[in-house]
């Protein structure tokens, strides 16, 4: 697969996913007349929903990582060679912020604005911790075993993680940094972002060693994260056949 194209994936899958995002935040508050509750389950399962389209209509292109902390867990156990990490890296953060411009201009808000929304404590940081390592052991669990379910996983484990955390589950270096600039529902304030983004390398290297543990051949089957990428369902005839009811 041309990189070009896996680079593209990534930046629209990641921008796609902003805009839900974000997106669902506003019209979530708008809508709810108050009802934080309300607001929150719209923007969930807005969220979920998009996730699971986003992998399978990018998955097969460029792994549908649309997260840095995937993106270099993938790399570090083989799954991705080293020479296209930074270009998926920024492909994720630009498709990341332009997500967020297309849903603020959809919604007539300022193009970009920080964030006043706070989200700071130790609760917040163990809860993405707790959230991007549920989130990786998700994706390494599932692609071991049965890859083709990764993007309903993903999707299901983000709509319950939204829920039982604190933080409400960014679990994304790229959409925390990215939904700085936003200052709506959905935002972050700058000054909490580098507690989340640590916390969030943390957990991803803290799954990625439990199931390096759990699954000795973790290595073997690294190049399913998030599902087969077009390159590989190429050069392997048998595993073309795994995506042929959809999720490839």
């Amino acid at each position: 697969m041309n990189p070009a194209r896996k680079i593209a994936a990534e930046a629209v899958g990641t921008a796609f996913l902003l805009a839900a995002v974000v997106g669902s935040g506003i019209m979530g508050e708008r809508l709810a007349g108050g009802n934080v509750g309300i607001a929150l389950l719209a923007n969930t399962l807005a969220t979920g929903a998009m996730l699971v389209a986003l992998i399978l209509t990018f998955g097969s292109i460029s792994g549908a990582h649309f997260n840095p902390a995937v993106t270099l867990a993938d790399a570090w156990q083989g799954g991705l060679a080293w020479p296209d990490v930074p270009g998926y890296l920024g492909a994720q953060l630009v498709g990341a912020f332009v997500g967020v411009a297309v849903a603020h201009l959809m919604f007539g808000e300022r193009l970009f604005s920080a964030s006043r929304h706070a989200r700071a404590g130790g609760e917040q940081i163990l809860s993405e911790f707790v959230a991007t390592f549920g989130f990786l052991c998700v994706i390494w669990g599932c692609a071991r075993l049965r890859s083709s379910a990764v993007p309903f996983a993903v999707g299901a484990y983000i709509t319950g993680a939204y829920w039982f955390t604190a933080s409400t589950s960014f679990a994304n270096p790229a959409v925390t940094l990215a939904r700085s600039a936003s200052d709506t529902f959905a935002g972050i304030r700058p000054q909490d972002v580098p507690g989340f983004i640590a916390a969030q390398i943390s957990g991803a290297v803290a799954a990625t060693l439990l199931f390096r543990w759990l699954l000795p051949l973790l290595r073997k089957t690294a190049d399913r994260v998030v599902v087969p990428h077009a390159s590989q369902l190429e050069s392997n005839p048998e595993r073309s056949q795994v995506g042929a009811g959809g999720a490839s």
